[in-house]
């Protein structure tokens, strides 16, 4: 007699067998919504709904939504440096020409309808608190940023290489917040130019 073996249907769902596959779908779900409309505006729920994962799932990828929204930022962060060192490597040994092609870049995607800012800043202004996981990245990013603008600014010859850096770092964030408020045909569009003509006064000094 020849038993019948049975098949067996899995008991847990694809996603929840392997998490990585369902935390990238979570992550991508996430900073798409975080970015357009804010972390703290965003629940779980909306995210596991638009990822088509449960919330098992999404807690077994991320501790707590602070921890998905600190993942999400240090994802851009990588990006935001990605393009940073494009400009620079276009460039080499030119740091003036380097913060141009890294401004005009900016100024185009602040032209964009879709422009929501810079992450980063976005965050820092949701979250208040200091030792807050988002905030914690944002403020790595931006410490960071200042410190190279300041060396790039030293290495013009900038007599005042560190208010020259936080001058271009001002520029910078006023591109951020400007482009959301006037979007196309605002002021930054201009950031890059505006920047050089710092940084022409700033050598001439």
């Amino acid at each position: 007699m020849v038993s019948r073996i049975k098949s067996i249907e899995p008991a847990i769902k694809a996603d929840e067998v392997a998490p990585p596959r369902a935390g990238e779908r979570i992550l991508r779900v996430a900073r798409d919504l975080f970015y357009r409309q804010g972390i703290r505006a965003i629940g779980v729920d909306e995210i596991v709904r638009r990822a088509g994962v449960t919330k098992p799932s999404l807690y077994r990828s991320f501790p707590s939504k602070d921890e998905l929204a600190a993942s999400y930022l240090r994802q851009y962060d990588l990006e935001f440096w990605e393009r940073f060192d494009e400009a620079v490597a276009a460039h080499p040994g030119d740091p003036r020409a380097q913060i141009g092609a890294f401004l005009t870049r900016i100024g185009k995607r602040t032209q964009k309808p879709d422009y929501r800012g810079c992450g980063m800043t976005n965050a820092a202004v949701e979250y208040p608190e200091h030792g807050h996981p988002a905030r914690v990245v944002s403020e790595a990013n931006k410490q960071e940023l200042r410190r190279r603008l300041r060396a790039m600014a030293a290495a013009m010859g900038a007599g005042d290489a560190d208010t020259l850096g936080d001058g271009l770092l001002l520029l910078i964030e006023g591109a951020y917040i400007s482009g959301q408020l006037f979007g196309a045909g605002g002021p930054a569009k201009s950031v890059a130019r505006n920047a050089d003509l710092l940084i022409e006064a700033s050598l001439k000094k």
